[in-house]
């Protein structure tokens, strides 16, 4: 494949991870476990990256502290410390990065297909969905911050690096 597309998406996929990650690190103790489940909604945002980044779902399994509990509705057993989720965060980004620079053209028309078959994209839209959950729960942080402790980190317009 064309070298610049994997490059182009990972600039961009890369970007929304770190944006997701400034959110985590900016966010101070005392607003991790309160009302607004900020930790909860970066885990299950890191959870789901992870699943999505997965080309065969039916073998998904997060690493270990993390458990399946986001795929039967219920809250994890105890909340995670902020570098518990920084830790997953580092893992998908190196996740990310492995299957973008990896990919071909054909591998980007194979089909991404959930347990269940209600999710039938090819790969190139299941990333692209992804990145799009990924931003949106960056941006909700960055809410949850800005409402919070009147500060966001700032946009990031593409990745620093490769991971």
């Amino acid at each position: 494949m064309d070298n610049s597309i994997n490059k182009t998406l990972w600039s961009q996929f890369g970007a929304s991870i770190e944006m997701l990650e400034n959110a985590i690190m900016l966010c101070p103790t005392e607003q991790w476990n309160t009302g607004t489940r900020f930790w909860y909604k970066a885990y299950h945002c890191l959870f789901f990256l992870d699943y999505y980044l997965t080309m065969d779902p039916k073998t998904f399994s997060p690493p270990a502290p993390f458990t399946l509990s986001e795929f039967v509705d219920t809250m994890p057993e105890r909340v995670y410390e902020k570098q518990e989720l920084i830790n997953y965060l580092q893992y998908n980004r190196e996740k990310c990065y492995l299957l973008i620079s990896r990919l071909t053209m054909e591998a980007l028309q194979e089909r991404w297909i959930n347990v269940s078959g209600s999710m039938n994209y090819s790969v190139l839209e299941i990333l692209l969905y992804n990145m799009r959950h990924v931003q949106h729960h960056a941006a909700q942080l960055n809410l949850l911050l800005r409402q919070s402790i009147n500060d966001a980190p700032d946009w990031v317009s593409r990745v620093r690096g490769e991971v």
